[in-house]
């Protein structure tokens, strides 16, 4: 049986700079490329909890709230939030860093749904989350209403596939 996990256990912080090569005309960083960070930050996040390989199965939400531009350093920082049966879902915090300025703006939060998978890439149990906090317990909650609403929309798109 596996060891259940505190959520601060898979905390973590994650830097990267935004290069040239990061961004477009307007000298801001792509939105894929922000991306990209934020699923490998959320991906080992998922598997310090799991102690194994996660794979992505959505990105529920991936909100842009403040612009990254060429200099600038970004800051992700990712937490289970809640864990189901064979999946658990991760927020991954975008913050971004302007070194010259000394100032830091909340760039973007996404919510990410990962699957752990054994050597044959099947499915497999993941550890319970152990909820000792007020704000770990309305994560986990807040995580299960967007999993109920994820199937619900799946449900919806296969018996309703778009022509």
């Amino acid at each position: 049986m596996m060891q259940a996990q505190n959520p601060a256990d898979s905390e973590i912080v994650m830097h990267e700079l935004v290069l040239p090569s990061h961004t477009n005309a307007l000298d801001t960083a792509f939105g894929g490329t922000i991306m990209s960070w934020v699923d490998v930050c959320g991906a080992i996040s998922a598997q310090r909890h799991t102690r194994g390989i996660v794979v992505t199965a959505s990105i529920d939400q991936l909100d842009f709230l403040a612009p990254v531009r060429r200099g600038d350093t970004v800051r992700l920082t990712a937490r289970v939030t809640y864990v189901g049966n064979t999946s658990l879902e991760v927020r991954v915090i975008i913050d971004v860093l302007n070194n010259f300025k000394g100032t830091e703006e909340r760039a973007g939060v996404a919510y990410i749904t990962y699957v752990a998978v054994d050597d044959d890439r099947k499915p497999r149990k993941v550890p319970e989350l152990i909820l000792d906090n007020p704000k770990d317990i309305q994560r986990f909650e807040a995580g299960k209403a967007r999993r109920e609403h994820r199937l619900a929309l799946r449900k919806e798109k296969a018996t309703h596939p778009v022509i």
